[in-house]
């Protein structure tokens, strides 16, 4: 008998009787709408009135869209994000590169729009390297330096290149045999060590430049470079010679400091008085030689007087020095008496004067036959000899 006939079997999609059907879909709804009224606290107290009934549907609907807006400004508000100072905020989109953001705090699209990822700009990474390299000069040498790096470009650094720290290990390794193969061994181990750390730095910012790594080098320390261990004996004896060798060169030359400034100043002084005693005597042969052309111009015009003035003082200047003591005593009877002793002594002082003075000249380069206060001695003129006949009478 079917189920819908009167006295028939139960029916299957009633929920009631032996056989359990489906359930109703109509009830599905009420029951959903039931549970998120009374979430949100908009279904019906007490017992009356038909759960789920016609007044419960529009508190249902509102209740959902107040949780959709919830859930959609919790959304949005996971896109608020804050970068350090230390740091720089790379946005991408979909996984593309979109921008670069400064310290402070941002927004942006949230997931699974736009995602943020943060660099540290500040921080400095350093590695030591390590290994035996040729010289020019064709000798092996063990360097050892530290490079310092940091990240200069986050954009480059995350995307350029897939493994910059290994890029930034194999551009020193490149830099460092690059640079000491073109140095010999001598300037690597003494003056050229500062001067090889500049070179090896500016090769590997180039090469990191040229790959895009993003990174930049701070500095690049380098150690004192040594010989291997089988030769280092040999290069610590040349080592020492090199020093003795500037040490001797540094003596000498604080030797030569000294003396040549005294050398030179004695020269100068040299050439100095040499100078003075030139002058002096061109100016002593000057006065000479205008006293001579007075005395000529004179005795031009007086011969006879100019020729007896001349032998007076000649006389006068020769008499002056000597001890003796002559008189004229022709036709006179008279007895002559004179101061003998002060005479000697006014003799002996004018003596030991002109001695004196022709001393000093001498020491100062003036020939002991001048004297600087008398005049030159003229020939003595001819007799007068009708005098010396009065003088005889």
């Amino acid at each position: 008998m079917a189920w819908n006939e009167p006295g028939g079997g139960k029916d299957p999609w009633s929920g009631k009787g032996g056989d359990q059907g489906p359930p109703d879909l109509d009830e599905v709804v009420k029951k959903l709408q039931e549970r998120l009224g009374g979430l949100f606290g908009s279904g019906r107290r007490g017992g009356g009135g038909r759960p789920g009934g016609g007044a419960a549907g529009p508190f249902g609907g509102v209740g959902l869209g107040v949780a959709l807006a919830v859930i959609l400004l919790i959304w949005l508000a996971s896109g608020i994000y804050l970068v350090q100072p230390a740091e720089r905020g790379v946005v991408l989109r979909f996984g593309a590169y979109q921008e670069i953001t400064q310290p402070g705090p941002h927004w942006h699209l949230p997931f699974p729009i736009e995602a943020v990822e943060k660099v540290d700009v500040d921080r400095i990474e350093s590695f030591r390297h390590k290994a035996q390299m040729l010289t020019r000069d064709e000798n092996i040498v063990d360097a050892e330096l530290t490079v310092q790096s940091r990240i200069q470009d986050p954009a480059d650094y995350l995307f350029q290149d897939q493994d910059p720290e290994k890029t930034l290990r194999d551009a020193t390794e490149t830099a460092v045999r690059e640079t000491i193969g073109k140095n010999n061994l001598d300037f690597i181990l003494t003056e050229g060590r500062s001067s090889i750390a500049r070179d090896i730095e500016k090769g590997i910012q180039g090469l990191l430049d040229k790959y895009h790594t993003g990174l930049t080098v701070t500095s690049v320390n380098m150690q004192p470079a040594k010989p291997p261990e089988q030769v280092k004996a040999a290069f610590d004896d040349a080592i020492k010679a090199r020093e003795d060798k500037e040490r001797s060169e540094n003596m000498a030359e604080a030797y030569a400091n000294d003396v040549l400034p005294k050398a030179r100043g004695s020269a100068a002084r040299r050439l100095a008085d040499a100078s003075a005693y030139r002058e002096r005597v061109i100016a002593e042969a000057q006065g000479q030689t205008a006293r001579f052309l007075a005395v000529l111009a004179q005795y031009t015009k007086a011969p006879e007087v100019t020729r007896q003035r001349i032998y007076l003082d000649a006389v006068e200047s020769v008499l002056a020095r000597s001890s003796k003591v002559m008189l004229d005593v022709a036709g006179d009877s008279n007895l002559t008496l004179l101061p003998l002793d002060r005479l000697l002594q006014s003799a002996g002082r004018s003596h030991s004067a002109a001695a004196g003075a022709a001393e000093t000249d001498a020491q100062g380069g003036v020939p002991l036959s001048q004297d600087k206060g008398s005049q030159p001695i003229p020939p003595r003129p001819p007799r007068d000899l009708s005098r010396e006949r009065g003088v005889r009478r």
